[in-house]
């Protein structure tokens, strides 16, 4: 069997779990092929990543434009189903956040999957996110593509699940992937309990190499705190940048390193400033994988204040290198994070929490804080695996015809 992996741009920085994934089914003698909308002319440093991107192939690369052929022959040669395929991008435009035209184009992006996978032997399509990529997923199947599954992780489908249709889109995949048990009951709730059974649990996972023993180095001594990721809303990091104001205003000592960058970079370097916080805080702005691991050995706690999340990488990540995690009792995250054991756990939104248990992190001492972070280790290693994690996969895929 060949399967396609489809998303909307591959490789990106943020999201090397797909690579991990892909990696890992081909060692277990699946053969994938990548496929994505776009993502051939991204700024990459990381050598996987260049790696990936010479084995993709990308839909609009030639432009839209050059859907135009597939789409032109997929309507002669079956019209009865091309018509439902319109039909279907019509009816996935309404409650859509973007108007009818964009799913027509939609469904032209199908047109060129069905003809590029029918070339390239394709069996199985899964797709990452059920976004865009999943609704292209949908359309092709119509039209005589082949079976598809997807991944879904949250939040996006979670916040707009009727304009993402994910109904719909279930109801026409063969299987759907959850990556924590929070997100599987989420999508119960959309969808009839006959479909119930298509959708399983598979977490992301980290290679093996990650969990090789950290470098010998003494636990870190100084206060030293850092939170990972995209500088966004959802992230929270205007919440944390509150909390350490009110900690270094009661004459705590610490620094907080926010490894990332995004939009909101320049309302928290203003919010910095404002305060008179560059003392406490730094920002990085984007680094490769090897500097964000560096980042989390030179600190005693990785803290992440999200308003919303799936279950970040960056928390397994963490737990990986025997660091204690401060995060939010949010999403799956509680499903990794145990409260008092591999970390803490604050409601998200409650800064005076946050500040509290910040408080708490900072006066536990450094032994007690590294039996915290080999503990959240061995919990990772157990659950997160991406070998077994990619087995899961394996076994939900269609069995060679």
């Amino acid at each position: 069997m060949r399967v396609a992996y489809f998303t909307n741009q591959y490789p990106k920085v943020s999201h090397s779990f797909i690579r991990r994934e892909i990696l890992a089914l081909e060692r277990q003698g699946v053969e994938v092929a990548r496929l994505a909308l776009r993502g051939w002319s991204d700024g990459l440093v990381d050598p996987d990543d260049l790696s990936e991107r010479e084995k993709t192939h990308y839909l609009l690369r030639g432009g839209l434009g050059a859907l135009l052929p597939a789409t032109i022959r997929q309507l002669l040669s079956a019209p009865v189903s091309f018509l439902q395929g319109v039909r279907m991008a019509l009816r996935l435009s309404r409650l859509s956040d973007r108007p009818a035209p964009y799913h027509l184009v939609y469904l032209a992006e199908a047109c060129e999957l069905v003809h590029w996978c029918r070339q390239q032997g394709v069996d199985h399509l899964h797709v990452h996110f059920g976004t865009n990529p999943a609704e292209v997923a949908l359309l092709a199947r119509l039209i005589g593509g082949p079976a598809y599954s997807f991944t879904v992780h949250g939040p996006d489908e979670f916040d707009r699940p009727l304009g993402l249709h994910l109904r719909e889109k279930i109801e026409a995949a063969s299987h759907v992937v959850a990556i924590s048990s929070y997100g599987r009951s989420q999508l119960y709730r959309w969808v009839g309990h006959s479909h119930w059974h298509k959708i399983q649990v598979v977490h992301c996972g980290l290679e093996t190499s990650f969990f090789d023993p950290p470098p010998s180095q003494p636990f870190p001594s100084t206060p030293r705190l850092v939170c990972v990721g995209r500088l966004c809303e959802q992230k929270g990091q205007l919440l944390l940048l509150d909390a350490v104001r009110r900690l270094r205003d009661r004459g705590e000592d610490f620094h907080l390193v926010l490894a990332g960058d995004g939009e909101m970079r320049r309302e928290l370097e203003a919010f910095i400033a404002q305060h008179n916080l560059q003392a406490q805080v730094s920002i990085t702005g984007w680094i490769s994988s090897e500097r964000v691991k560096q980042e989390l050995l030179a600190a005693r706690t990785m803290v992440l204040a999200s308003f919303a999340e799936g279950l970040p990488v960056v928390i397994m990540e963490a737990m990986a290198l025997g660091r204690p995690v401060l995060t939010t009792s949010i999403a799956g995250i509680p499903e990794l994070v145990r409260h008092g054991v591999d970390g803490w756990l604050v409601p998200a939104g409650d800064v005076e929490a946050l500040v509290e248990t910040l408080s708490s992190a900072l006066a536990t001492p450094a032994a007690q804080l590294e039996q915290m972070g080999l503990t959240a280790r061995a919990r990772v290693i157990e659950r997160h695996s991406i070998d077994t994690e990619a087995a899961k996969l394996k076994h939900l895929l269609p069995a060679p015809s």
